[in-house]
């Protein structure tokens, strides 16, 4: 009775929005979700999600992460001839999952905190063209966009072989097709090059968070991009909007994009092979824990899904987010999902985490998590800059600042689990959602920050 007491009353809340400016309901809103108030005033929060676990109807099945392999599988050759560098997995975008021995040895003592069971890194930092997670939603989206044309518009069968998809014909056609996107950074990066890669005229919308070096590697490429000094939520507005004066341009819309989600969810196919071939095999006694990094909650939450249709019993995933942009967490919490924006509780929206800089979580992200996400953390953005150098110094593994967040959600996550027994058999998978692209010199100042960071005196990682 609690429970549908809690979802009715938030639905009040959607209706007096339409009416209503939000700052009229906030006081009320803050009443109802007391940790609200705690993330107004950017402190970090722990949030356990009180219907994970429970029956819920989710839009997407297993069907649609096997059609999403498949799809993948077909265009492998393509990629294989388009980017050299894949050639070495066959075409296939993987990445490795590394066993981070040293890095939680680390852990333990700086957070004088013992971390049962195993710590791995899910090196998507890694991953080939775009070196981030965004590797996978971004290039499937393209990549079956390109597949439409392509059979809507010649011969092309499921059968054939997807390299003839490089050559200049093909190359003829799709110039004649737009694609665009709007993206604090590591999306457009993803999408930009590999839609350029077939010919598509591309353009990418970047809010006032992206990196400089991101934008100028996208012009090397011949992506045309177009800078807003405001947040990925105008951008992706004035992308939409642009689109959708052209019947030939594909807008691709990270806040509500089906094919986006999908594309993420394939990773569980190929964790569930890393899993097993480390004998690991996840059930309600054998917990693995996933720390995802969120912004706009796409990617961590195609995952989480992908995870939980491979393995049905034991996954837990646990989203991160910055003090400052908690979008996905306010969203599941109050469960006003993509009607409510940090910015409408005051919270300025601000954050060195780039690929978490976004203030409103997608139209889908919360919706399919409702009852799939075990939990969610919030942190300080110079945490993050401590757990990259620390990754680098213990396992020689740089990653970008937005892709160290799992880490600050670990320890706590630990210490909040009811059921002590299993720990001991706990697997632990940090996501490293990006860091193979940046330049030598922004890495060695994120490390060099992180280090400053770890020298203060009495400085301590976990609440």
């Amino acid at each position: 009775m609690k429970y549908n007491l809690m979802i009715r009353m938030s639905q009040s809340f959607i209706k007096h929005l339409g009416g209503l400016k939000m700052s009229e309901n906030i006081e009320r809103l803050i009443q109802q979700f007391p940790l609200l108030k705690n993330m107004r005033q950017y402190q970090p929060i722990d949030w356990l999600n009180p219907e994970f676990g429970m029956s819920a109807e989710i839009p997407f099945t297993q069907a649609e992460v096997f059609d999403v392999a498949a799809r993948f599988k077909r265009f492998a050759p393509y990629l294989a001839k388009a980017f050299p560098e894949t050639q070495k997995t066959n075409g296939q975008l993987v990445s490795p999952l590394i066993e981070i021995d040293k890095m939680q040895a680390c852990l333990t003592r700086t957070t004088d905190t013992e971390i049962p069971g195993k710590i791995y890194l899910k090196a998507d930092s890694m991953l080939p063209i775009s070196g981030s997670i965004k590797s996978r939603g971004g290039i499937y989206e393209v990549l079956k966009f390109a597949e439409h044309v392509a059979m809507t518009e010649t011969n092309l069968t499921y059968s054939d072989n997807y390299a003839i998809l490089a050559t200049p014909k093909y190359h003829k056609l799709f110039a004649g097709y737009g694609i665009m996107v709007g993206s604090t950074g590591n999306l457009g990066l993803s999408i930009g090059m590999a839609a350029a890669s077939f010919g598509f005229k591309t353009t990418v919308h970047m809010s006032v968070d992206a990196r400089q070096w991101k934008k100028d590697l996208l012009r090397a490429n011949g992506v045309t991009v177009v800078e807003h000094n405001d947040s990925v939520s105008v951008a992706i507005a004035q992308g939409r909007k642009e689109a959708a004066t052209d019947p030939h341009t594909y807008f691709i819309d990270d806040e509500g994009s089906k094919d986006l989600f999908l594309g993420y969810s394939a990773a569980g196919i190929e964790i569930q092979k890393q899993l097993a071939d480390d004998g690991i095999y996840p059930d309600v006694d054998h917990p693995v824990f996933v720390y995802l990094p969120a912004g706009v909650g796409g990617s961590p939450s195609g995952v989480s899904f992908g995870l939980q249709m491979m393995m049905p019993e034991g996954i837990y995933p646990v989203f991160a987010e910055p003090t400052h942009v908690p979008s996905v967490t306010i969203g599941m919490m109050t469960h006003l999902y993509d009607k409510l924006s940090v910015k409408d509780l005051g919270i300025d929206g601000k954050t060195l985490a780039d690929g978490l800089a976004v203030p409103r979580s997608s139209r889908i992200a919360g919706r399919v998590m409702r009852s799939l996400l075990y939990s969610a953390h919030t942190f300080n953005d110079d945490d993050i800059y401590r757990y990259l150098t620390m990754l680098a110094d213990t396992q020689s593994i740089y990653i970008e600042p937005s892709a160290a967040a799992g880490f600050s959600a670990l320890v706590p996550t630990i210490n909040g689990f009811k059921n002590r027994v299993v720990l001991k058999n706990a697997t632990h998978i940090v996501w490293a959602t990006g860091g193979k692209l940046v330049p030598n010199d922004e890495m060695q100042r994120y490390y060099d920050k992180g280090r400053a960071l770890l020298a203060e005196p009495q400085r301590e990682l976990v609440r």
